[in-house]
């Protein structure tokens, strides 16, 4: 699919017939991204949390989960839930995020070279005692994530030090009573078994779910949520949309994952929570819901898995 020649902000859509919860975004990677020009050769802005919010709300996404998934979003994540009423918490260590902090430096399938920060002098076992004492001193943090695997940024050693950081996670949602948000790229079959032997959390969300019908099929027998976020709209992705066909609408969240991965027709450029209603209308077309149905059952799931904000 060709990616949008425009840049910057895309209008704001026709707002939705009842409210939604963007189940999985980076505000502050939002901030960061507008302040640095999003891409070589954009230009650098501004834009604020208070200002995504209000942009959200105006097109009815009035509740979002805020994902901090490294050791300094973790910081900012735990800030701006207790500032901010429209926003709940997931942190983790994100498993690309773990290999660093374990030390491991490899070039793996994406073909990039290592890049550790000043925050990956952190040992990832102190990395993961961060993100337990910050889960446990706020209460408005309701999901461990996003943990998980991702084969398509790991080589071989990197892959071992994701599956047991995805463990600790696995175990620390547990002890915690949280919901579990998971990070599965090219790695399906190793986040299920993990899953199986360790024993899933009870509420566990696939965030950005990428797999197919034989995926969702799984996720149904075991009651695991599946988060679709602006991929399930792109004209490639039947098998991500069977997939969605084969779920239950009591399994189905919604989120914008931004500023990643635009909802068509604005791929490439910049996303937001305001985003969200072209997500929200592809699922309800895909599942054959009036619009409004389906935004209020999405916010029910919401609530379900998260808690009343």
């Amino acid at each position: 699919m060709a990616r949008s020649r425009e840049r910057g902000w895309p209008a704001p859509p026709e707002p939705l017939p009842a409210p939604v919860v963007d189940n999985h975004t980076h505000l502050d990677s939002v901030v960061e991204w507008v302040a640095d020009g999003w891409e070589p050769g954009a230009p650098a802005g501004t834009t604020t949390v208070e200002q995504q919010l209000e942009r959200a709300a105006a097109v009815g996404v009035e509740r979002m989960v805020q994902v901090g998934c490294d050791l300094d979003a973790v910081r900012w994540t735990d800030r701006v839930v207790r500032d901010h009423a429209q926003l709940l918490g997931a942190v983790a260590i994100h498993p690309n995020e773990a290999v660093l902090h374990a030390g491991v430096h490899e070039v793996a399938p994406d073909g990039l070279e290592p890049d550790p920060q000043p925050r990956h002098a952190a040992s990832l076992d102190d990395a993961i005692d961060a993100v337990m004492q910050t889960a446990r001193a706020n209460p408005r943090i309701r999901a461990i994530g996003e943990t998980g695997l991702d084969y398509f940024r790991a080589g071989p050693r990197g892959r071992a030090v994701q599956r047991d950081a995805f463990r600790a996670h696995i175990a620390l949602a547990k002890e915690l009573g949280l919901a579990l948000q998971i990070h599965d790229r090219d790695a399906h079959d190793d986040v299920v078994d993990i899953l199986l032997n360790d024993g899933a959390p009870e509420r566990t969300v696939f965030h950005c779910f990428s797999g197919g019908p034989a995926l969702a099929q799984v996720a149904r027998e075991n009651g695991w949520f599946a988060s679709f976020a602006g991929p399930v709209s792109f004209g490639a992705n039947d098998d991500l949309r069977a997939a969605l066909r084969e779920l239950p609408l009591e399994l189905v969240l919604v989120e914008t994952d931004a500023p990643y991965l635009t909802v068509h027709p604005f791929r490439g450029r910049p996303n937001a929570p305001y985003l969200l209603p072209g997500t929200v209308r592809t699922v309800a077309d895909e599942l054959g819901l009036d619009l409004e149905s389906a935004c209020r059952k999405i916010a029910w799931n919401s609530e379900a898995v998260y808690g009343p904000w």
